[in-house]
Order: structure tokens, then sequence, then C-alpha cells
């Protein structure tokens, strides 16, 4: 190839030449002699770029084809008067450029595009009579080499096929690799619906408030939030996480996007075949909830995973199809604390002091097996050269048993979960002509969810030592499970049904890629029910170590401690429609300036109607608390403007800022007892919740402002440092009154942080990206601080606003590092790391009425208590071996929580009643009572922190946070 030189990226980026495409058969038979094939990418980003002459002159009129290297479409367009052009809407991965111009010579090379991003080349063309090898700079497969942005304000990482395939996965969740996107933090499953679905947390919340898409289709729960529907991270080619400033197409969110696209077929056949394993001899033991000299608990968990893509008809049709089963047996381990109390209330049972009960065994574990199907199918159609098709199935179905049980709660109380998740997906992307791009998306979404309960008594008796800090396990130490947790209520059945229109249009001419669109999602179906059986729930303030000791006391507390749920329709219902519109322009007005502006607007209809009646109907407007009902919010106006400039001739340094306004409806579990108050049944049997939504509902929004700065020094070494503010406004709060609650959008938050990154590939053997985040997240709440995902307490309805009730975020990180990397070492050996440290989370200290605890005559704050810092690496060690051309096999071995560091984080006991050192006085402690003397006095709170156990309740079992050392072994076939 001669006549071009062609420079894409940046001077950080490593060099590599140019390699020719080949082609191969794959028959499963004779795998050895014929292996390999790198899978295609899907999904959208953009490519644009410059021609100029040997000068520095601009080359008008230049054509410029782009070719999927792995399926032969292609596109074409043409540069502008000043030498620049623009291709937007490229599925990622690997392309092959040439660049034409009369009297010069044709340039040839390999580009990457990578989801939800620009790459920006540029190509100066050289005289037919000169002739020079061609190389290519930057070619991004992981975050470790991600090449500078010089187009773009949004803050977001972008995490590569290499990524998935080679970092350590704890529980082989996809989500658990976005940690490693600057200003991101590992959160628990807060849903125990929704079974091994990791949530990540931005901008201090929960991470419920972010949106996700797969392939262009919504994939975000419209109950609780986060993660709709689970996906093999084999299904996956690569996501970008944006925690900051994301352009108008994205809506739906006041803090993070999620963009996903999972791999496609291509004109060579490939595949794997992998297998993950890990038993209770691999992993250590727990002292808190699990000690010696008790036997260790029983564990064992089989990853069983294959892919296989190619072509169906070669250039015209491929498929891909992915599958995995997860096989677990894990259990849940009752310490001798947790032994102790069951025994003595087991003794209390047989004295005859609870109701139909004399006497139960006390297990030393609770079996809990975990089945889960995760199955994709995808078809890739290239109708013409200007219009390609695809379509992509998925389905999650797994199935729990004694799902909720917690180690200080008895096997009675759990529940069996089902979930199905099926997800369908057509696309289309047209070409009008060189210039405009039609994508259209058409997506269907279904869940059916059921929980049933292992026990029906008709009771259940709650005792301080059963509730965590964080528990999303309910509060019940023996008998029915409620379903009700500090943060919220569950549900034990939920419906989804969700149809999605998108259509998006793009007109890349020179300086400018305008983009506009439409999105209308129609969701017939979202609905459920909560428990709602007729219960009587006994809530004690001691032990059952102490009762056994004073039975007259546990006979008195046994009578007042009763609080009796009369049998009602606990079903809720809604029809919701949510459109989109959005227009926005990517505007290049220098070779080294870009702004982004954009314009969106958002808004629902039916978002306050259930079972089809409104508002107006809820019985408890008869309180007089509110005036009106409330009405679908229509002023969701978000303003959007991004600043990228690259300065210097070789635009190393790149400095970035923007602003911008982000609405989102957020999760209806927070009122759907307003909900039920609407059932007809319930209004005819007078059996309606008092729940109220306040008539000044507002969509709760969030405004972004970004600065920032990206330096490459050389072509090892890149840094960058980002300033994020988010305020939030009108974000959801209870009113507890006497007669009823009132849900109001009017809370308040904010969110600073301030991220520095290194990106550092050393050598050919070394590729590292590290990140330090310092951060605070404050909201207001009575004993819960949440920014965004839940609907916060007031402690006082007549003082919303008082002192003590403004504080850090559950997910408040002072200090947060993070260092990811890939060592090439000698043998073939490849070992890559995943290390996570953070500063301690808060957690508040409550009293048994649910207020916050008072300590030497003052009530202490929101959050104002911290756990514990959190610290842990995992490791991978893999070593492959190749056969023949196309085929390898790697044995490997992941550690997780390498140094068996106990990390309870913020999971201490938050119930001032059920600490393991009883205070002298539970409505104002001032003295710690180890024995009736009480003679330790209180001088810092830091004396009322016990841990509760791990996180591996609050941060659930689809992750490896908090949880002791455990290793996974395993082993991957590649052809």
């Amino acid at each position: 190839m001669d006549g071009a030189t062609y420079t894409v990226g940046h001077a950080g980026a490593s060099r590599m030449s140019l390699t020719g495409g080949g082609r191969f058969a794959v028959l499963l038979a004779v795998l050895i002699g014929w292996c390999g094939g790198a899978p295609a990418q899907n999904a959208s980003g953009s490519l644009r770029g410059t021609v100029d002459d040997q000068s520095g002159g601009s080359i008008a009129g230049a054509k410029v084809t782009v070719t999927d290297a792995g399926r032969s479409v292609h596109r074409e367009t043409h540069s502008d008067a000043s030498g620049q052009f623009g291709v937007e809407d490229l599925a990622p991965g690997i392309y092959a450029v040439a660049v034409e111009a009369s009297g010069f010579a044709e340039a040839r090379s390999e580009v990457t595009v990578s989801v939800s991003s620009v790459r920006a080349i540029a190509v100066t063309l050289k005289p037919k009579a000169l002739s020079e090898k061609v190389t290519v700079h930057g070619a991004a497969e992981s975050i470790t080499t991600e090449p500078l942005d010089t187009a773009s304000a949004v803050h977001q990482a972008i995490i590569y096929r290499q990524d998935l395939q080679t970092v350590p996965l704890a529980a082989r969740s996809f989500a658990n690799i976005a940690y490693l996107a600057p200003g991101t933090e590992p959160v628990e499953p807060s849903d125990p619906t929704k079974a091994r679905i990791t949530a990540v947390s931005t901008g201090g919340s929960s991470g419920l408030n972010n949106e996700i898409s797969v392939d262009g289709g919504d994939n975000s729960d419209d109950y609780i939030g986060g993660f709709l529907q689970n996906f093999s991270p084999d299904a996956i080619q690569e996501f970008a996480f944006r925690t900051a400033l994301a352009d108008a197409d994205t809506g739906r969110t006041t803090a993070g996007s999620v963009v996903i696209t999972t791999r496609s077929g291509t004109n060579d056949w490939h595949g794997e075949g992998s297998f993950y394993g890990r038993a209770d001899t691999l992993n250590a033991r727990f002292p808190i909830d699990n000690p010696a000299p008790d036997p260790k608990q029983p564990f064992s968990r089989q990853n069983y995973v294959g892919t296989l893509g190619g072509p169906i008809k070669r250039d015209k049709l491929w498929m891909f199809t992915s599958f995995e089963y997860v096989h677990e047996n894990a259990s849940i381990a009752y310490s001798p604390a947790s032994q102790e109390q069951f025994n003595a209330l087991s003794q209390l049972a047989g004295m005859g002091l609870i109701q139909d009960v004399s006497a139960f065994d006390v297990p030393k574990s609770a079996a809990v097996p975990f089945r889960d199907y995760l199955g994709t199918f995808r078809i890739d159609w290239k109708q013409s050269d200007r219009s390609q098709w695809f379509l992509r199935g998925a389905v999650d179905s797994y199935t729990t048993r004694n799902a909720l049980v917690q180690q200080a709660a008895l096997p009675n109380t759990g529940a069996t979960s089902h979930s199905n998740y099926f997800n369908f997906l057509i696309g289309n992307e047209y070409a009008f002509s060189p210039t405009w791009l039609g994508s259209l998306v058409l997506d269907a979404s279904l869940l059916h969810l059921t929980q049933t309960r292992n026990d029906t008594l008709g009771f259940a008796l709650a005792f301080p030592f059963t509730t965590t800090t964080s528990t999303i396990s309910g509060f019940e130490t023996y008998g029915d499970n409620q379903f009700v947790t500090a943060i919220t209520a569950f549900p034990v059945l939920r419906n989804q049904e969700k149809y999605q229109l998108r259509y998006d249009v793009t007109h890349a001419s020179g300086a400018h890629s305008t983009r506009f669109g439409v999105n209308f999602i129609h969701e017939p179906v979202l609905s459920g029910a909560l428990t709602a059986n007729a219960e009587t729930l006994y809530t004690f303030p001691e032990n059952p170590t102490f009762y056994l000791q004073n039975t007259g006391q546990f006979q008195d507390d046994y009578n007042n401690g009763a609080s009796v749920a009369p049998a009602y329709d606990g079903s809720f219902s809604q029809n919701v429609q949510r459109l989109g519109l959005y227009a926005q322009d990517s505007w290049r007005v220098t070779r080294g300036l870009t702004v982004n502006y954009g314009l969106r607007y958002d808004t629902t209809f039916g978002l306050f109607v259930a079972s089809g009646h409104n508002q107006s109907l809820n019985p408890a407007l008869g309180t007089g608390l509110v005036n009106g009902i409330p009405h679908d919010y229509r002023k969701a106006v978000a303003p959007r403007l991004g600043i990228a400039q690259a300065l210097g001739s070789d635009q190393k340094t790149v400095i970035r800022a923007g602003v911008g306004l982000y609405f989102n409806d957020l999760a209806q579990n927070g009122w759907v007892a307003a909900f039920q108050a609407v059932n007809p049944g319930n209004i005819a049997a007078g059996t309606s919740p008092p729940a109220l939504i306040d008539r000044n509902y507002r969509t709760p929004y969030a405004l972004h402002a970004t600065a920032g700065i990206q330096h490459a020094f050389n072509s090892s070494w890149i840094v960058s440092a980002d300033y994020t503010r988010e305020t939030g406004m009108n974000g959801y709060r209870a009113y507890s009154y006497d007669d009823a609650d009132v849900f109001r959008s009017n809370n308040r938050s904010a969110y600073d942080a301030l991220s520095l990154r290194l990106q550092a590939n050393v050598s050919r053997r070394v590729n590292l990206t590290a990140h330090y985040t310092l951060s605070s997240a404050k909201t207001w709440g009575c004993t819960v601080g949440e920014l965004f995902d839940y609907v916060n307490g007031v402690c006082d309805p007549n003082n919303a606003f008082a002192p003590g009730d403004y504080g850090p975020s559950g997910e408040d990180v002072r200090h947060r590092v993070v260092l990811a990397g890939t060592f090439h070492v000698p043998g073939g050996f490849l070992l890559s790391t995943l290390f996570q440290a953070e500063s301690a989370r808060p957690f508040t200290m409550t009293t048994p009425v649910g207020d916050r605890a008072v300590v030497n005559g003052v009530k202490t704050s929101l959050d104002e208590f911290r756990g514990a810092p959190y610290v842990q690496m995992d490791l991978r060690v893999s070593r492959p071996f190749s056969f023949g051309d196309r085929c390898s096999i790697m044995p490997f071995a992941e550690f997780f929580n390498l140094f068996n560091r106990n990390n309870p984080g913020n999971n201490y006991i938050p119930d001032i009643s059920a600490l393991p050192t009883p205070v002298n006085d539970i409505s104002n402690a001032t003295a710690l009572c180890p024995t009736s003397a009480c003679n330790v006095p209180i001088k810092s709170l830091s004396q009322l922190a016990a841990p509760a156990g791990a996180l591996g309740d609050f941060f659930g079992p689809g992750t490896t946070v908090g949880i002791p050392f455990a290793a996974q072994l395993g082993i991957k076939l590649t052809f």
C-alpha cells in the first residue's frame, strides 16, 4: 500500500502493522485443525476525520469507504470543502477504511470503532509517485489501551471484549467489570426479585436510577429500577458506561447510562466452550458467620458456557448464539451467636409461649440452591448495501430456593423465587444517502416472577439480632416472610410487558453530525402484588436469650409487640406510555474544537393510573392531607451542552466541559400502596392502604456539570482529571402522618467528585489502568439516605428538613482507588488483576420504633456512623495453548479477595437494642453494659459499631464483595 500517512487516535496509543484477512471453515469434528475467527461487534459508534495533503491543505471531495472487516458491509461518504468527513452509527468493530482522491495514492488501513464513542482520524494523502508503508495508531482492544477521544465531553469508559475475557468476574456478572469506570462503586443487587443482576452505583446512588440499553433496546426495570434482564458475559461484545453528561439521545436517567452491544456472526465460524467451577474447599472460612470449629459452610457452583457464530450465507446472512447454565448449591451458615438465639427461641416454644409452635429444630445451615439459564440468539442480514437488519432474542430463567433467608433468620422465613425474562429485538439501518442514515429498533420484553413463601403460619416473630443495616431479606426471625425491609416492600408477584419503538436519523456532513429521533415505550402491563394475607408480626425489643431468663417479660412483649395486617387486595397494575424526543449536533468548529449541543424532552402517560383508576378514587383523600391528585409531568425539557478542545497540532491534550439536565420518573415501588388504594376490591371492602401521592408531583431531575483535562505524555502514558457536580431535585420522600402516608417529590441531593485516571501501556507485556475518586454524596432522609433510588422517609412530617435529617447517602464513599491490568509473564502465562479499595461507607443507628438513636442526650444524625474500609484484590492466572492458527485451550484460575480480608463494609447492627453488648437505655444510651453494672461510659460513637456479618447479604450473592477468599477454576476452548 502506498501514497499515504494514516494516523488514528493519538500519540499515546500502541502501534501495529496491517495484516491481511483470511478465510477458514470450521467443522466440529476437526476443531484442532480449523479454529479461530474474531467475533464481529455491534451497536453505535462514530468515525470522524480529516483528509489533507502533505502541505496541510484540505482535500475536498475525497471518497471515504468504511467496510466491516468481518462481514463485508460498507458505507461511503466524501470529505467536505474543509477536508472533514464523518460516518455515524457504526456497529463497533474493526473496519477497513479506504480514502481516494484524484491525483493522490489511495490510503487503506484498519480502524477500531468502539460502542458509544467517537474515533477521530487524520489522513494525509501523498502523490501517486510516492510510496510508504501504512501504519495504524491506537487500535483499542481493552480499557487499558483506550484512545484519547478528542470530540466528546461525555464521561465514560468502554469495556471491551478482551476485558470481559481476561479480568476476573465475580460470579460471572458482567456488571462487576463496570467498576473499572471512574465514578462507579459496587453495590448490592438490591431487588431480591432479580437474582444475580448486580447493580452499579454512580453519583452516590444505589445504581437503580441508571439507564440501560442492549442493542438499542430498553433494558431498565420500571418497578424498582436498574437492570431488568441479565446477559451472559460471553454474549456481550462490549459496553460503554457513561457516568456523567450523556448526549441528548440518552434519557430516563439522573445518573449514569449503560450501552451494551451483543455479539454477532461473521464470515468466519467462531465459538467458545467454557467451564467454571467453585467449591467450599476452594473458599476460606468467614469467621463472623461461620467460625471454627463448626463445619465449613457448604458451597458449590458450576458454570457451563457455549457460543457459536458464523455465516449462514457468506457476505449476506450470519448467526450467533450463546448459552450459559449456572448450577449452584449455596448455603447460609448460622453462627454460634445465631444458633444460641434460635435455641433459646425453641425453648420458649417448648414452654408453650408461642402460639401453635411447641418446638423446632435448629439447623447448622440452610441450603440455597440456585439454577439459571441464560441464552441469546442473533441473526444479521445484509439486505443490500444500503439496508442491514438484525434479529436478537434473549432469555433468562432462574429459580432460587430459600431465597431471602439470611444468617440470622430461620429457613421458614425464606421463599422460592422463580423468574422468566424474555426479550426480542429487531433492528435496521438504512442509508438514504452517503450522509443520511436511519436506525430503527423494535423491542419487546416480558417478565414473569413469582415468590412463594416457605411457610404460611399466619404470623412471624422479629427479634433485634435478625435485622442488619442493609438487609434485603426482611425483619423476620421465625415465621412468614412479610417481604418488607428497612428499605422498601418487595412484591411476591411481578409481570411486565414492554414494547419499544425507537427511530433515529443521523446526518453527517463535513463539520456537523446532526442526530434526532423518537423513543416511544408502551408498557401495557406493569403489575404485581405485595403479600396481602392476614398476618400478625410480633416485634420484640429484646433477643430470645434475654426472654429465656425473663419469661414473664416475653409474654408482655409478645402481647404489646403485635401488629396486625388484615387481608386485602395487594395487587397493583399500571398501563404506562413513555415518550422521548431529542435533537443534537456535534459541530467540529475547528480542527481542535468540537461543540456538542442538544435538547431532549421526556414525558409519561398514565403514570398515576392504577387498575384503570386515577387517584381521585383514593379514600385517603378524605383526610385532607393533600388537595387534589397528581398528574403526569409535562415540563421535562432537558438541554445539554458539551465542549471538547484538543490543544496543539499533535492534539495530545484535550479539555472537556459540559452541563445538562437529566429527568427520570423513578421506581414505582415506593408509592405502590397508593396504587393499591384505588383497587376496586379494596375500596369496596374498606381495606385500601392509607397512602396518597401529593398533587404537586414533578419528575425528579439532576443537573450535571463537568470539567476535565486529558493528556497523552507519550506512546505509553495517558492521564486525566475530571470534576463532576450533580445536583438532584424533586427526589421522592415519604411523610408519615397519623391518618396516612403522603409521598412527595421534594427531596434534594448533591454529589461532588474529583476523579484522577492513569492509563499506562508500560511495555508490550504490561497494560494498566488506575483511577482514584474523591467524592461526597449527601441527601435528606430519616433513617435511610439514598439518592434518587428509594423513597426516603421523613422523621417529622411537620419539620421535613430538620437538623440531622441531612447527611451522607448510603453509597457515600469519600476515597476510592481501582487498579486493573494485564501482565504477560515468562512461560506464556497471563495475569489479570482487579484491585479495589475504598473508605468506609456510612450507616444510621436506630431505635426499635424506627427513629435515630440518642446517645448522651444528643440525637444522632442521618448516616453519622461509619463502617469499615473495604479492600479487595482479585486475580486471574491463565495459560493459553494454541493449536494451529485458530484453536486454543486455556486453563485458568481466578482468586477473589486474594488476601482474605474481612470486609464487613457498612453492614453493621443498626438497631441500638440489638448490640451484642447492651446499652443502659435504648432511648438515651450513655453507657455499655458488659455486666449488670453498666459501667462502660460511651465516649465515642465508634463504641456502638458492631459488624452484622459479611456484605454478602447486602451486596448479594451476585458479587464476591464482602466474602472471604474464594477461588474458581476453569478451562476455555476457543475455535
